[in-house]
């Protein structure tokens, strides 16, 4: 089974080399790792989408609780969720696709965020399966390029990962 991992990590050396290296020691895929600052400057949030059994996953998150630069640990799997990803697409500017383009822009909610040089680039946010079919909707020879960051995932209602105030 997929799952989302959030982790509050301190800011520090190494500190993310460790929790890769925790997944890749074990035999653990990493099938995507987003790493962004907080607001607090001291931590940074790591989403980690993996897959496995819930004592696989269990193991993992007692794992990820002792590492040393590991604050908080949250798998958003377990409980109601937002996730999204971005995907940016370049491709053709080309009267032959301008219907994709607009059920990109329409549909799929996208938005050309770039025109220049032949090319378009289309950005859409999401939830994996989305993107998977707006993919699809275009042909693969109209396609230049094809960019797609890592899940995003925060909890619903009052459940939090941040720091405790002091």
């Amino acid at each position: 089974m997929r799952h989302i991992i959030s982790i509050l990590l301190e800011n520090e050396a190494g500190a993310l080399s460790r929790v890769s290296g925790l997944f890749s020691a074990r035999g653990y895929n990493i099938e995507s790792l987003t790493v962004a600052p907080t607001d607090d400057s001291t931590v940074s949030r790591i989403t980690v989408v993996t897959g496995g059994s819930d004592e696989v996953i269990a193991q993992i998150l007692s794992q990820l609780n002792k590492l040393v630069d590991v604050v908080k640990v949250l798998n958003l799997t377990s409980d109601e969720h937002i996730e999204r990803e971005v995907l940016l697409l370049k491709l053709q500017d080309d009267k032959s696709i301008q219907d994709v383009i607009d059920q990109l822009t329409g549909e799929y909610k996208g938005r050309v965020v770039n025109e220049t040089d032949g090319a378009v680039v289309v950005e859409i946010t999401g939830v994996a399966e989305k993107l998977d079919r707006a993919i699809k909707l275009v042909p693969s020879n109209a396609i230049l390029e094809l960019v797609r960051s890592g899940a995003l995932g925060i909890a619903t209602g009052k459940q939090v990962l941040k720091l405790e105030s002091m």
